[in-house]
């Protein structure tokens, strides 16, 4: 495994977590229809909770974008890795060529 693989599986890590955290703070589209719909709710309080979804919203796309990009990368690693690079230390090509050398 290389260093470059060991990064991108942190930041995907740390994209899948921070984009979960960022989907369960959003309100869902269904708030405020109801019966008690909040009629105390100012001016201010209703335009900062806009603002505040739509970070949210923003925040959400740009971290799905880097997680989907992060896992393409991955794969396209994976998929070019030569198979050396793959290989286990203990190789039986090198363990029966020292045997014949002897």
């Amino acid at each position: 495994m290389s260093v470059v693989e060991i990064i991108l599986g942190a930041l995907l890590l740390i994209a899948s977590i921070v984009l979960i955290i960022v989907i369960i703070l959003q309100e869902g589209n269904q708030q405020g229809i109801g019966v008690v719909s909040g009629g105390a709710d100012t001016f201010f309080s209703k335009n900062k909770a806009r603002s505040y979804d739509a970070f949210l919203s923003r925040a959400t796309k740009w971290f799905a974008v880097g997680f989907v990009v992060v896992v393409l990368a991955l794969n396209i690693i994976a998929y070019f890795a030569t198979p050396a690079d793959t290989a286990d230390a203990t190789d039986t090509t090198s363990i029966s060529a020292t045997a014949d050398e002897a």
